[in-house]
């Protein structure tokens, strides 16, 4: 069996996701779950000593230091593998949270892999079990517009928020996105906004002159409140003039929906995917809408097509005298 590294290969695999693939805390906090659930699964599965827990507790906990446990993570094979998805299927986990776990154990493999830890990568041989195709959420103009008009303009927190949703129908991007824009993102003159996304790849998308005026009323009051700042200063503020977290732009979104009479479930990526959908419907190309979406695969953006598709037959079906 190979030689255990001095640190452990959880703790080192995490650091790697954070610091070499620029992964967002929210998505190494959820491999590192699935990582130490697989941890838990071992120690269950070997007859360990009370010692041998112990330190399977400190690999869990991410803390430095050679582990008994690491040997056993060296020595997994596809059978043992197999077991422990089982395992997770009689649990009753679903389709899409085994594909998250079989992907987190596969990069993990991989990982090993290419830094000579292992010598062979039995998560070639796992396959992910298919996923029904579920077409993403959209809602309507309409219901997009009476979201936007729900926060006013009057004060400068209200006139914040009220920019927050314009940008994000108008751009379409994501959450994380829009609290990491600074304000030397912003080019006025040009009306774009530089983007930091997956992986901190960079894109710039256009803005829309209804986002404009919003974004330009909220820098204006702001200014005039607080002063201008520095190009690196964060462009949406809390109302300490510190940036906005993602929960604090979710827990807003949330609460104009209550004020605009819309469904609660609506969220902010139903906003990117309304975002999405509008642009097809009205007749933008796949690769264009793949590129303000800042997706890597154009199959990602496929799946918007089928819900235009959707769209379009249902209105036939309504409309076409020879329809039914």
């Amino acid at each position: 069996m190979p030689q255990s590294p001095s640190s452990p290969l959880v703790h080192q695999f995490l650091d790697y996701l954070v610091s070499e693939r620029h992964f967002s805390p929210y998505t190494s906090r959820c491999y590192g779950l699935d990582l130490r659930q697989f941890v838990d699964y071992l120690v269950s599965a070997f007859s360990l000593s009370a010692n041998e827990k112990a330190e399977a507790e400190a690999l869990k906990a991410g803390k430095p230091g050679t582990t008994t446990i690491t040997g056993y993570i060296l020595g997994i094979n596809v059978d043992l593998l197999r077991a422990y998805l089982t395992k997770m299927s009689e649990q009753g986990y679903s389709a899409a949270t085994t594909a998250r776990k079989i992907a987190t154990l596969r990069s993990f493999h991989k990982w090993m892999e290419k830094r000579g830890i292992v010598t062979s990568n039995p998560m070639t041989m796992i396959r992910t079990p298919k996923q029904p195709r579920r077409l993403p959420k959209a809602i309507t103009v309409d219901q997009v517009e009476k979201l936007l008009a729900a926060p006013g303009t009057g004060d400068l927190l209200s006139a914040r928020d009220r920019a927050i949703l314009e940008t994000l129908y108008s751009t379409g991007i994501r959450v994380s996105e829009v609290v990491g824009i600074n304000r030397g993102d912003l080019d006025e003159a040009g009306s774009v906004i530089m983007i930091r996304g997956k992986g901190r790849r960079e894109r710039r998308v256009p803005v829309g002159s209804h986002a404009m005026e919003a974004l330009k009323r909220y820098i204006s009051m702001r200014d005039a409140e607080r002063g201008p700042g520095e190009p690196a200063r964060a462009l949406f503020e809390n109302k300490h003039g510190t940036r906005l977290s993602s929960r604090s732009v979710r827990r807003k979104v949330a609460k104009y929906l209550v004020i605009a009479g819309l469904d609660p479930a609506i969220s902010p990526h139903t906003i990117r995917h309304s975002f999405a959908t509008h642009l097809l419907d009205n007749g933008a190309d796949l690769r264009s809408v793949q590129e303000l979406l800042g997706h890597q695969s154009l199959s990602s953006t496929q799946i918007y097509t089928h819900l235009s598709t959707a769209r379009m037959r249902q209105a036939y079906d309504k409309a076409h005298p020879r329809a039914q």
